[in-house]
């Protein structure tokens, strides 16, 4: 077999720093002779063209990165925005890496998508500015981030997200079932924010209940419009009540649940102990407002409603339920995922784009998590509808 010239094993050294192995492991589970293995990262001839091409597969890296002559620059391999979430949290499995620059390429194409069709947005995202970011007026600053959105008494997941998506934010949920666009079931990332000037990127993590999306989905949204830069969060951020995780948390909160909806609740009938019976309690408002009953009790403890005893019962009797088991995606609506995982704006441009000939309907498939050319036919009845 041909054996591969001019690699750069520093490259091969680097990835593995990278993804957190060590090259025996890499070579183990490629199942590359050592002996070959060693002579390449060496700098002599030792593995073949196929073996440097399965390596360049397992890092989700193009041939080539491996036969450049230069060190690797991080600040040309990853984003700024990138980086502050690795910086924020060093430890990040190397499938949300991968998972994130993904989703930077997936924004990319959009924007490149809406170059090419001569599309123009004027979007005042990034020309609003809230007066304070302090906790003392997160009230007042939820109460115009309402009206800014255009949030109405009754709202879903869906209207939510089209809502910030209409004001320039591209929000990108994940798949349920394993694959490219997946957050691990056993991660505890629920979501992020990658701050750009101009279409920041919020991710969310999908849940069996849209409900926790939906918090996730206004968390990340503080984060852009109060502190102007990108956040990832587990699951551990979401209860935090320090720094700015605390404001992001109380201004999702605030947002979702303002203080008139909460005098809509009758609290006098409320069964302060029979933890079991708050969901069916508070389930009309919940549905109304598409929150958790923790949303809402959260808000009943920090209005000094609630006592903490009651809330804390609630999460520790909530926590103790069997977990429900998350279903996979069905072969029959299979096309609607890239509406579901890229949103309305997003398959729109790229369907817009193929009717202009701007790109083959080959590109648009692999644009749209490679869709089959009679799934897209779907996709584009649906489309029309939505």
């Amino acid at each position: 077999m041909e054996r591969a010239q001019n690699i750069n094993p520093q490259r091969i050294i680097w990835s593995c720093e990278e993804f957190g192995i060590t090259p025996d492991i890499l070579s183990t589970q490629l199942k590359i002779s050592r002996e070959n293995f060693e002579k390449t990262l060496n700098g002599d001839d030792g593995i073949t063209v196929n073996q440097l091409r399965t390596i360049a597969q397992y890092f989700k890296r193009g041939l080539l990165f491996f036969l450049e002559e230069e060190p690797v620059n991080e600040e040309t391999i990853h984003s700024p925005q990138f980086r502050t979430l690795t910086g924020q949290k060093p430890l990040l499995s190397p499938e949300l890496k991968v998972l994130i620059e993904r989703i930077e390429k997936q924004r990319d194409i959009y924007i490149n998508l809406l170059d090419d069709l001569g599309i123009e947005e004027d979007f005042d995202w990034n020309r609003y500015r809230l007066p304070s970011n302090s906790i003392q007026d997160i009230k007042r600053s939820a109460n115009r981030i309402r009206s800014w959105l255009g949030l109405a008494n009754q709202e879903t997941f869906a209207t939510y997200r089209s809502k910030v998506e209409n004001k320039g934010i591209f929000v990108f949920v994940t798949n349920g079932y394993r694959g490219q666009w997946q957050i691990a079931k056993d991660d505890p990332i629920r979501g992020f924010s990658l701050y750009y000037p101009t279409y920041p990127i919020i991710a969310i993590k999908k849940q069996i209940s849209v409900r926790p999306q939906v918090f996730t989905l206004m968390h990340e949204l503080g984060h852009l419009l109060l502190h102007r830069d990108g956040f990832i969060d587990d699951e551990n951020d979401f209860y935090s009540n320090q720094g700015k995780e605390k404001v992001a948390n109380e201004f999702a909160g605030n947002i979702l649940v303002p203080d008139e909806f909460l005098s809509q609740i009758d609290m006098s009938e409320f069964p302060y102990n029979e933890v079991s019976a708050y969901s069916s309690y508070l389930n009309d408002y919940s549905k109304r407002w598409a929150v958790s009953t923790e949303v809402i009790l959260r808000r009943f403890l920090n209005e000094g409603i609630l006592e903490n005893r009651y809330y804390e019962e609630y999460r520790r009797w909530r926590i103790g339920l069997p977990s429900k088991s998350q279903e996979g995606g069905s072969r029959t609506t299979r096309f609607k995922e890239p509406i579901r995982m890229f949103g309305v704006r997003f398959v729109g441009t790229v369907l817009n784009a193929y009717h202009e000939n701007r790109v083959t309907l080959a590109k648009a498939s692999t644009y749209l998590d490679n869709l089959k050319i009679t799934d897209i036919h779907k996709l584009e009845i649906m489309h029309g509808s939505v």
